[in-house]
């Protein structure tokens, strides 16, 4: 028992302790679920949501040279269409994050604390990373939204919204965008 209590100790600390963990999608690289049940912000709509490996603000370049918008609501109802219906796009991005408790430095300045010295990782007692997050909302002309299960076109505007992420996260000049053969 003696020795359980002293491996459980060891490991507890030397290790640094999970608070707060990004959500990873399994065996997908997007999810559709309610974007107000990823982040409490965002609006109760039912979204699709992907992981943005890119830097902050490559989205909103990759939409307004996709679209042509010149700067102009990029982001809010964009048009586009699927099967000669008029489908407006909608994005938001968010940040979540993985957040670790460091035990050891908190101890060790503890420690240098009660001596009477000086602590040393004041500032480093947690590690945050932060991983961004697409999350796109499509509405039909009546306002109603094309992720839901019963609407006709779900199947194509999510297979729309597969290839849209995977131009996006393949295309390195926007500009290319303007140049490619619309079929």
């Amino acid at each position: 028992m003696k020795k359980i209590f002293i491996v459980f100790l060891l490991v507890t600390v030397t290790s640094c302790i999970p608070v707060k963990i990004a959500p990873k999608f399994k065996n997908v690289d997007y999810k559709i679920m309610v974007a107000k049940k990823f982040q409490r912000k965002l609006p109760r709509e039912t979204s699709f949501i992907f992981k943005d490996s890119k830097d902050a603000n490559e989205f909103y370049q990759y939409i307004n040279k996709k679209f042509k918008l010149n700067d102009i609501d990029v982001g809010f109802n964009v048009p586009f269409q699927i099967d000669g219906q008029t489908l407006y796009l909608t994005y938001n991005e968010a940040v979540r994050e993985d957040e670790t408790l460091n035990l050891p430095l908190i101890l060790i300045d503890a420690k240098r604390d009660s001596n009477g010295n000086s602590k040393l990782f004041e500032g480093n007692y947690s590690s945050r990373k932060g991983h961004w997050y697409i999350i796109l909302t499509i509405y039909d002309e009546n306002i109603k939204n094309c992720l839901k299960d019963n609407h006709p076109l779900k199947s194509k505007t999510i297979q729309y919204l597969k290839n849209l992420k995977q131009e996006y996260l393949n295309t390195q000049n926007y500009e290319e965008l303007l140049l490619t053969k619309k079929s």
